[in-house]
């Protein structure tokens, strides 16, 4: 069975950066002023912090159903048998369910699995997916490792700018107020457990004081320090830093990764957000 990978621009990186290693990818659209881009493709992650710094609201969605089923018909008529797909998750985007349908009506069989979040976990995941397909391993085998390394992952987000995320729907106005007033950090986080929503995890008063509970969480979680550490912020590198090493001195040879936050999130969560993605791809 000849089998496609396909995933989509939630992992950070454009489709040029996943067709060198042999991977399909579709772009998710940024809309704003009335128009729709193509994420990484017509509006560059510098666009998008522009954007934000003069406060445009900006929305994402799904590939261009359009893209999307070219993309199948392309394959099929290339004499592929499926896909396996690895795309944002369904907590946060439809982007899963219209493969799948686009998959069927092009009479390809449908292989995906949710990583219940986005960002590095989701292209780890197509990766391993394809090393371990082409190695020999079977699809159920396959399925099963990325469940596990999917059930291993905490996303968890410290957000700076309520404001922000009241304009854009992701909080009541009254609680954007009474948190701007009291200076109340949200910790949110998704994962598994919440499938893939962001739901709250604490409610602090600094910065700093998230970044423990933060830490506190994922060690009562089980992370240990060979885990993958990835630190993700918007525009705010100088904290993402400290961020970093706070996190190494809690796990004792943990290596910690600094990333731009990816787009399709950062959007939402507003300027000066610090992420934390941890998760064990060995699992």
């Amino acid at each position: 069975m000849k089998i496609a990978f396909v995933t989509d621009t939630g992992t950070g990186h454009d489709p040029d950066y996943w067709k060198e290693r042999g991977i399909y990818c579709l772009p998710l659209q940024i809309e704003y002023n009335g128009n729709s881009y193509d994420e990484y493709v017509t509006i560059p992650y510098a666009k998008v912090i522009e954007n934000l710094h003069e406060q445009v609201l900006m929305k994402t969605s799904l590939p261009k159903p359009g893209l999307m089923e070219d993309l199948f018909e392309d394959l099929k008529k290339e004499g592929y048998d499926a896909v396996f797909c690895v795309p944002i998750c369904k907590g946060l985007s439809s982007t899963y369910d219209t493969l799948e349908m686009m998959a069927k009506e092009a009479d390809l069989q449908f292989y995906g699995v949710d990583c219940y979040v986005t960002a590095v976990v989701q292209g780890r995941m197509i990766e391993i997916a394809k090393e371990m397909i082409e190695s020999g391993h079977t699809i159920e085998e396959t399925i099963a490792r990325l469940e596990r390394i999917a059930q291993s992952c905490e996303t968890i987000l410290l957000c700076d700018d309520l404001q922000h995320m009241k304009r854009g729907g992701r909080l009541t106005p009254t609680a954007a107020v009474l948190g701007g007033l009291l200076k109340i950090k949200p910790v949110l986080y998704l994962d598994k457990k919440t499938k893939g929503r962001v739901d709250v995890l604490a409610k602090v008063r600094t910065m700093s004081k998230a970044q423990d509970r933060v830490i506190e969480f994922i060690k009562e979680k089980g992370v240990l320090s060979d885990f993958t550490f990835i630190v993700a912020h918007v525009n705010v590198l100088d904290a993402a830093v400290d961020y970093a090493q706070k996190i190494q001195k809690s796990f004792d040879g943990a290596k910690v990764k600094i990333i731009d936050l990816v787009s399709a999130v950062g959007i939402h969560t507003g300027l000066g957000c610090l992420a934390l993605q941890v998760f064990n791809e060995n699992a």
